[in-house]
């Protein structure tokens, strides 16, 4: 196996868990999933979504180069910037089709396929890069604290769009509404 192929085979593996990893909390509330797993359908919650299946995959993808022996440079500073980054490439895609026509789930979708793709394009040249090591211990670092950030938003959003779920009318874990 290639590099090349590992990255087609983690954007269909992000995808699918996005599906699962969409109904997590719903099926098993608490205080530990709610920091990994959207606790409603805002937008703010969908980025953790995303962000989660990336660093889920990420763990399996290193078990699974390691194992097939697959040439690849910094692998944790990679794992980071898809991560982060998918939250601004979603963004940017589909917030002017939010605006303009609404949510629509296989728009939705796309975007986030698309976002997935990105982002592991991304990875791919981090991966093959050998002159750009930065540092593996500080990307961990860096995931941990993106997930005490997005723990911190999901009991304390602010009252913004982004952080407003429209189905039950509230915001992040809490079950004070407007």
């Amino acid at each position: 196996m290639s590099l090349k192929i590992s990255r087609i085979i983690s954007v269909i593996v992000i995808f699918i868990l996005c599906f699962l990893f969409h109904f997590v909390y719903e099926l098993f509330p608490s205080s530990i999933t709610a920091i990994f797993f959207p606790v409603n359908e805002s937008i703010w919650e969908h980025q953790k979504l995303l962000f989660t299946s990336v660093i889920f995959y990420g763990i399996i993808d290193y078990i699974i180069l390691t194992k097939c022996k697959i040439k690849y440079n910094n692998f944790f500073i990679s794992l980071f910037i898809s991560a982060i980054t998918i939250i601004p490439i979603f963004l940017v895609l589909y917030l002017p089709c939010y605006y303009k026509i609404g949510p629509k789930m296989f728009l939705n979708i796309g975007i986030m396929l698309i976002a997935i793709i990105i982002s592991q394009i991304i990875s791919y040249f981090i991966l093959k890069c050998k002159n750009c090591y930065i540092g593996n211990i500080i990307s961990i670092i860096l995931i941990i604290v993106s997930y005490i950030v997005l723990g911190y938003l999901t009991y304390n959003p602010p009252k913004e769009e982004l952080f407003f779920d429209t189905q039950d009318e509230k915001y992040g874990i809490n079950n004070y509404n407007v």
